[in-house]
């Protein structure tokens, strides 16, 4: 069995570990032992998928370098989402340990990355150019966001939680557009085709954006200034 083999085998086992307790864990109630236990197991499994991952995409890098670079960008946005939802948890008292030296160099690289991947769709890419040209964007945001959050030190306690939800639901786009866009059309190929492409891509990315809405109001509501109907001690 060769490298590329194994690693596309373990990729896809991986995959489809992640994908079923990334839904446990979201179906759970935040907090409770099978939220947990669930967590424990995706995050490590998100971990491994990216380590196969890299000669995956390193073999594709070879042939089609579109598609190479595309893939190798996808790793750098989905292993900063990785990191984030696991450190926001783990330093949740530590914003500056958790804004450390792997945070800001994961926030360079989303800018470098998603910089290097918008010139090659715009001046190399034949197909998914819109796809590819458009996912630059998430890298280029996911830096502003880092940079604007590395500044200063946040006055609301709950920070971890705002890092670790937005953080989940990137992982959640990744997972479920490696199984749309990759895994089904291979195990069902009558649904392969652009239609289902496009869907496969930005699909995910529309129902992460109102599911971040919908948590958000849900678990970090806007907490009422002092004098607006919290009584101020003192």
């Amino acid at each position: 069995m060769t490298l590329h083999t194994l690693s596309f085998y373990t990729h896809a086992g991986l995959g489809v570990l992640a994908l079923a307790t990334f839904w446990i864990a979201g179906l759970a109630r935040k907090g409770s032992p099978v939220h947990r236990a669930a967590g424990r197991i995706y995050l490590p499994a998100m971990a491994g998928l990216l380590l196969a991952a890299l000669p995956l995409a390193g073999s594709v890098l070879a042939v089609r370098p579109v598609a190479g670079s595309f893939l190798s960008y996808l790793l750098v946005i989905t292993a900063t989402s990785v990191w984030c939802s696991w450190r926001a948890v783990k330093d949740k008292r530590d914003w500056a340990r958790y804004t450390g030296s792997v945070y800001r160099g994961l926030m360079w690289a989303n800018l470098a990355s998603a910089l290097a991947i918008a010139a090659v769709g715009l001046s190399m890419a034949k197909q998914m150019q819109l796809i590819i040209v458009a996912f630059s964007g998430i890298g280029l945001v996911g830096f502003v966001q880092m940079w604007r959050f590395s500044r200063r030190p946040p006055e609301d306690p709950r920070w971890w939680l705002r890092e670790h939800l937005a953080a989940m639901l990137a992982n959640g786009v990744a997972t479920h557009i490696a199984f749309l866009g990759i895994g089904l059309p291979k195990v069902l190929p009558m649904l392969a085709g652009a239609t289902l492409m496009n869907l496969a891509w930005l699909g995910p990315v529309v129902v992460a954006f109102a599911a971040g809405v919908t948590l958000t109001r849900k678990y970090l509501p806007k907490r009422p200034a002092p004098g607006h109907g919290e009584s101020v001690a003192g």
